[in-house]
């Protein structure tokens, strides 16, 4: 029988270990989102098809042929899925994040749009439709203080 210490040391190494792959997953996911972002990426996958599309006669567009580039294709779309999906969410927690920041530093500034992500959708429409108020609302403001401004100062002819 192991002593509570033994397990939470088993418990800790086991977390160290996730912790390890999720970093590396996520450095890799890094490295792999600026390296195929790249003209050159793109090229190449150009530069491959056209090379599988010019041995066509050479294999009488064979049934294998086609395979090749459709099972190529399926494997990279599969995982480019999991490597896009993982950048995008860390962009995205980092950029609610910033945002967060600046709400809380922000004097007047509403705290509680800090957490939106977590509204419901009718929740998030409510709010959406009291900003267009607040926009309406100053485009308005904003267009009668012009108006007043061009009454007293008229533009020259």
């Amino acid at each position: 029988m192991k002593t509570q210490g033994e397990k939470l040391k088993q418990q800790e190494q086991s977390h160290d270990f996730f912790c390890m792959i999720k970093d590396a997953f996520r450095v890799f996911a890094r490295q792999s989102s600026v390296i195929l972002g790249t003209a050159w990426a793109f090229t190449a996958a150009i530069v491959i098809i056209l090379i599988w599309s010019l041995t066509g006669p050479a294999f009488h567009y064979s049934d294998t042929w086609q395979l090749i580039i459709n099972t190529g294709t399926t494997i990279v779309t599969f995982l480019m899925v999991f490597l896009i999906q993982n950048t995008q969410n860390r962009d995205a927690k980092a950029v609610h994040l910033k945002l967060d920041e600046i709400i809380r530093a922000l004097k007047g500034a509403r705290n509680e749009l800090v957490d939106l992500e977590t509204l419901s959708d009718e929740d998030l429409a409510k709010l959406e439709k009291q900003f267009k108020r607040i926009r309406r609302f100053a485009e308005l403001a904003n267009e009668k203080s012009r108006s007043n401004a061009e009454t007293v100062h008229p533009r020259a002819s």
